[in-house]
């Protein structure tokens, strides 16, 4: 997390350097071409809501980098006309309670245009109808739980729950399943034990790799909960060990799956623990992911993408050494869906509250091809690509071992 202060009259004094270029240096063909971008028009704000501390920061550092990257980019390109975007990131702690406090800060800005986030889903359910009530479109990179778009009767009856909510990510209705068939048909583990956090995000995913566990034949010989916070699991890895699975699913993140991976093999339980996109990334093998573990994780390897090469060197020349994670690609896209609305947003007028319904429409219409592939959402709000990808722990880092779509 990287803080950042600039006393006022250096900001005082760097706006009038810039007006003053601006005036005799204008771009009107639209790229910097070595020149000066106008934006006398003013600064408008793209709000970040992301974990920028706690044990889920590595995940929402990120976030928040891979949107100031595209931020970045938009301004040296001069993409939105007359104005200069900014970067408003806010510190939601993977807590609820947080993130509405965030969210409540960012939507009493007038120059925020739109949010990107959040991680969690459990977070998101309290900062959407928080930035609904000022029409101000949320793009999450990460949100997975199918209900926060089409509701609790998401298969039968979805319905469109938050008019100014989309993802670029796919859901846990394609995530859990393609999980499990993986797990039975592929590594050909039939007997699984479920653990889950108790969260939104964990007991979605487990409930519908449950469902697809059942229907291809395999059985779910026992199902346990632990606490985000807990830290010795020998009670319920002694229940679980007693069933006699042949892997583990943990709905859960990071944090806790990797010392429950450790403390099953210690405990002689020494079978794969598998997760979705909350597991995957570098920390759960640091703090104790074994050989053969597994995770599920949204969209294909961004390494792999011939679309990600622009964006994997550009965050590395920015950030060095510092990993975008799990979801930077995805904020990236999410922050240029955002900043793509925008600009045709204000080919008619200027910024002002008058232009929110038109931003949201412009969101939901938002077509563009981004580091994760092409980006366009749905009548839902939720993204056209359902890619999804298998890793597993190989010498002791996330190799992808398959990348396809669920297709039952």
């Amino acid at each position: 997390m990287r803080k950042h202060s600039v006393k006022s009259a250096a900001i005082v004094g760097a706006a009038l350097l810039v007006l003053a270029a601006c005036s005799s240096n204008k771009n009107e063909a639209g790229g910097n071409n070595g020149g000066s971008c106008d934006t006398s028009k003013g600064t408008l704000t793209v709000g970040v809501v992301a974990p920028l501390s706690g044990n889920l920061s590595a995940l929402g550092i990120g976030i928040k980098q891979s949107a100031e990257l595209a931020v970045d980019e938009a301004n040296k390109k001069c993409t939105v006309k007359g104005y200069k975007l900014a970067v408003s990131a806010q510190d939601d702690e993977a807590n609820p309670a947080k993130g509405a406090q965030a969210a409540t800060k960012l939507s009493t800005d007038p120059t925020v245009i739109g949010v990107v986030g959040t991680l969690n889903s459990s977070v998101a359910q309290t900062v959407q109808p928080i930035l609904k009530e000022k029409k101000i479109p949320q793009v999450s990179p990460a949100n997975t739980n199918p209900t926060l778009t089409r509701g609790n009767d998401f298969l039968t009856a979805p319905k469109r729950q938050f008019e100014n909510y989309f993802r670029v990510c796919t859901t846990d209705d394609l995530q859990g399943p393609y999980a499990a068939n993986y797990l039975v048909e592929k590594a050909g583990k039939k007997k699984i034990a479920i653990i889950t956090d108790g969260k939104t995000y964990g007991e979605g995913l487990a409930a519908e790799l449950q469902k697809q566990v059942t229907k291809k034949g395999g059985q779910i010989v026992g199902s346990e909960k632990v606490g985000e916070k807990d830290t010795d699991f020998s009670g319920v890895i002694a229940k679980i060990k007693a069933t006699n699975p042949e892997a583990v699913y943990y709905g859960g993140e990071y944090p806790v799956a990797g010392p429950l991976s450790k403390q099953m093999k210690d405990a002689g339980l020494n079978v794969p623990l598998m997760g979705g996109d909350g597991i995957f990334d570098g920390k759960f093998i640091e703090l104790g992911g074994k050989e053969g573990d597994l995770a599920t994780s949204v969209g294909a390897p961004t390494e792999s993408l011939a679309t990600a090469k622009a964006f994997v060197d550009a965050y590395k020349a920015k950030f060095g050494k510092e990993d975008y994670a799990a979801y930077g690609a995805f904020s990236y896209d999410a922050a240029n869906a955002l900043i793509g609305a925008l600009a045709t947003t204000l080919s008619s007028g200027d910024w002002s509250d008058s232009k929110r319904d038109d931003m949201l429409a412009n969101v939901g219409k938002y077509s563009g091809s981004g580091a994760t592939g092409d980006v366009k959402f749905d009548q839902y709000g939720d993204s056209t690509n359902k890619v999804l990808t298998v890793y597993s722990v190989t010498s002791g880092k996330w190799k992808d071992v398959e990348t396809g779509t669920f297709t039952g």
